[in-house]
């Protein structure tokens, strides 16, 4: 056993026998007594920190979650851990067993009320920082437990900042900005990682602050400071397989609670339905969706509402999502520019009576 498994095991005996004591103060009792016996452990800075992210936090992956240079933290394998800074991506070796990875993954689901197990072996759930972590496990993967942390900035991304950082231009973050205002439809389209939620979270920013906004998510992500504000996620069934709240659920929900401004998360499947038939009836709104490009974006969207029964023509999607969506803006992640918002289209009927989106010119 490692000396930081070690030390880590002999400070939670402490704390179990004397409740009142800090793990700072057992861990520096065991350095001494280690140190005094011939048995030095080196850096002791290090040590102690790697010892105290073991007893208050998540492991060796604490440190990482500190880092706020690291956007992504990833684990395909026991003893290896990758990490994203922007396109960066770094695969680092560190000591994390099969058996470590599983505790600090049941350390972290502790808090959010869900579970993963071989009856349920993926999970979504938000961290108390409001980061997501995302969990695969075997026999759904072939060997390892695949663990996937996304982490978000500690505090909300305005469109001023998205101009700072490049991602945006000044015309187009006032486009946005009057566009938001003025109640339109907004859905942004893109690939992982692009960038969505920080841009959906940066509009929302824009409203009006007496504004009533409802926003359904399979994980809590969105952020916004609006006082009058109903965040809603789904639930997984219990073990019995009974009260699951899927999106779809959630978006009827809000649709009944007057909401000023209606938000999906993401629209997967046929909560799409829902969502067109919301913005349709005067309730102004945004959605995220994956797609390569705004037309592909519209493409889906006229879809994805077929899931949700035989009885949905794709005349009634067709016609529903181009008088529903306002504004498709494109999101794109460039390996040598970083993330930009690549396009911004409004929506128009071509001579098929298909959605068209139409680039805007700024």
């Amino acid at each position: 056993m490692s000396i930081l498994q070690d030390l880590t095991r002999g400070a939670r005996e402490m704390l179990v026998v004397d409740r009142e004591r800090s793990p700072q103060s057992a861990i520096d009792q065991l350095l001494d007594e280690m140190a005094l016996g011939g048995n030095p452990v080196g850096d002791e800075t290090v040590v102690r920190s790697a010892a105290l992210g073991q007893l208050n936090g998540f492991g060796v992956l604490q440190p990482f979650l500190d880092d706020p240079t690291i956007e992504e933290i990833w684990v395909n394998r026991p003893n290896q851990v990758f990490v994203a800074r922007g396109s960066d991506v770094a695969v680092l070796e560190v000591d994390l067993s099969e058996e470590s990875l599983r505790t600090i993954v049941l350390r972290m689901l502790r808090n959010s009320g869900r579970r993963v197990d071989t009856s349920m072996p993926f999970v979504d759930a938000a961290l108390t920082d409001g980061s997501r972590l995302h969990v695969v496990i075997p026999d759904v993967t072939s060997k390892h437990w695949s663990v996937n942390i996304r982490k978000f900035p500690a505090r909300i991304i305005s469109l001023a900042d998205l101009v700072s950082f490049g991602s945006l231009t000044q015309a187009q973050a006032s486009f946005l900005s009057q566009q938001v205002l003025a109640g339109s439809n907004i859905l942004i389209s893109g690939a992982t990682q692009a960038g969505k939620t920080t841009l959906l979270c940066a509009l929302l920013n824009e409203l009006n602050q007496q504004t009533r906004l409802i926003t359904c998510e399979e994980t809590f992500e969105i952020r916004t400071r609006l006082a009058d504000w109903v965040p809603m996620q789904t639930r997984q069934p219990n073990l019995e397989g009974r009260g699951e709240i899927p999106l779809r659920r959630l978006v009827k929900e809000a649709l009944r609670m007057r909401p000023g401004y209606l938000v999906i998360g993401e629209v997967r499947e046929a909560e799409a339905l829902d969502l067109l038939i919301g913005m349709n009836s005067g309730i102004p709104g945004a959605c995220t969706i994956h797609a390569n490009s705004a037309q592909a974006a519209l493409v889906k969207l006229c879809t994805l509402p077929l899931l949700a029964g035989p009885n949905i023509s794709g005349e009634f999607v067709r016609q529903t999502a181009a008088q529903a969506i306002n504004l498709v803006v494109q999101c794109s992640n460039f390996a040598t520019e970083g993330r930009r918002v690549s396009q911004i289209c409004t929506v128009e009927l071509d001579q098929s009576g298909n959605p068209q989106a139409v680039e805007v010119q700024l």
